[in-house]
Formats: C-alpha cells, structure tokens, sequence
C-alpha cells in the first residue's frame, strides 16, 4: 500500500480526428501537454491517435482511463458534423448526451444574435460532466470522472489545461539534465546501462544525433530529485571523459 501511495500520477493523451492521421494536421497538444504536466509532477506515459470514429474513441477512453491516473482527449468538440467527441463519451459511460444550461449561457454571452443551431451543438456534454473554461472562445471542454475532454486548437487547449491544472493531483516537479557528445549508442551501451542500473529512481534516455558530418548521442536524465540528477550527469560526464571525448552540458532539455 505504501508504494502505491508514493507512485506518481500518471496520465494519457488521446488526440481525436483524422486530419492528425492523414498528416495534414501537425500535433503539438502532445508535446505541450506533456511538458505542462511533467511541470506538475504528472507523467505522461501514453499517447493515441485515433479518427473521428466512435468506436475507435470509446475504446482507447475506457482502456486508457483504467491504467493511468488522467485522461485527456483534444479534438472533436466543434459544431460541424464529424465533431463527435462529446457523444462518444457519453456512450463510453452510457450516459445521455444532454444541453449543459451554463455552456448555453456562456456562447449566448460570446456569440449574442450570431448563436446558431450548429454552434449549439458544443454546448452538448454527457450528463454528469463539469465544464472546462475556455477563455478563448467561450466554447467550454469538460470533464467526467478522470478524462478531460480538451479542444483540438492549440491555442485555446492550452488555455483549457490551464483551467484544469489547479484540479490535478500531481507531485514534484519532473526535471532533467542532459549531455551530448560525439558518441556513437554502441559505443556507450554498456557503461550507460550500468549507470542506469546505479540510479533506478532516474530515467535515462539515449537519442543518437547526426550533424555536419558526426554522429553522436544526447543523453537525457530525468526524475525529481535535484541532487540524484546532478549525481547522474557526473557519472555520465566521467562515462564520456573516460572513452576520451569531450561532453557538453545542455540547458532546457526536457
């Protein structure tokens, strides 16, 4: 019981809509999301990309939201007909799709004369949900259980996690340190799985590099604990110093 009381929160992201799958759409929700809520002490540990197939989303939602902590989905919750998010939730906690009276007052409030039938439509949430504050447009996400139903905009998704992040149980915050040196990953294989083994809290990531005619590798650390990541870079540091090749140190790697 005591581990699973000091186990981190944990979370997965669901990004809903074939535009992301055909390539047309560039994702940058994961990336965001991801460090927003490394900078909460949460892990984001699962990533899904799915079409606008109701099916699909309720299957990759109740899979999801059963393994991690949180669930988010963006995507989906606009007034045009493939916009179907909202009732696909619903059908994953069998609940009804009803018209929330507070969404209905916030687009009436944003849109006056110009809210039409179909702009209602994102006033549509599974019955039992809160909303979620979108300040950029008004149209609100919302949340049932653990899964927060997020815009698929970057812009205004940003904002809706800031809406949300008050209400999210994390812990420390996840930091990381990193180094990079003209090292091929065959090269550092075995002295980098010992330090790994040495550091068990810590997890440490290899991603090889190629650039103006060299090849090498960025090593990335990272945990909670200042100190045991300032322990971690030394021992990579000497790792490189000791096959005779210089290190550099890098900032902001996350």
């Amino acid at each position: 019981m005591a581990d699973e009381e000091c186990a981190p929160s944990t979370a997965a992201l669901v990004l809903i809509g074939n535009e992301i799958l055909s390539g047309r759409t560039q994702d940058t929700n994961g990336p965001y999301l991801a460090q927003r809520l490394g900078a909460l002490g949460i892990l984001l540990r699962e990533i899904r990309v799915v079409p606008d197939v109701e099916s699909d989303i309720i299957a990759a939602v109740l899979a999801l939201r059963a393994r991690f902590t949180y669930v988010f989905t963006t995507g989906g919750i606009g007034p045009t007909h493939d916009d179907i998010t909202a009732a696909s939730i619903a059908a994953a906690f069998d609940v009804p799709v009803v018209r929330h009276p507070e969404a209905v007052r916030r687009l009436r409030a944003h849109y006056g004369e110009d809210l039409t039938e179909a702009r209602l439509k994102m006033a549509e949430v599974p019955e039992g949900a809160s909303l979620i504050d979108n300040p950029v447009s008004a149209a609100p996400g919302f949340r049932i259980a653990n899964v927060f139903v997020l815009a698929g905009v970057p812009k205004i998704m940003q904002a809706m996690v800031e809406s949300v992040a008050p209400d999210l149980t994390g812990g420390p915050p996840i930091l990381s340190r990193a180094v990079s040196a003209a090292a091929r990953e065959g090269e550092i294989a075995g002295p980098l799985a010992a330090i790994q083994t040495r550091w068990p809290a810590v997890d440490l990531g290899s991603y090889p590099w190629a650039q103006g005619g060299l090849v090498g590798t960025t090593l990335v650390a990272r945990g909670t604990d200042p100190a045991v990541l300032e322990a971690v870079l030394t021992d990579l540091c000497a790792m490189f110093d000791d096959l005779g090749l210089d290190a550099t140190i890098l900032d902001g790697v996350r």
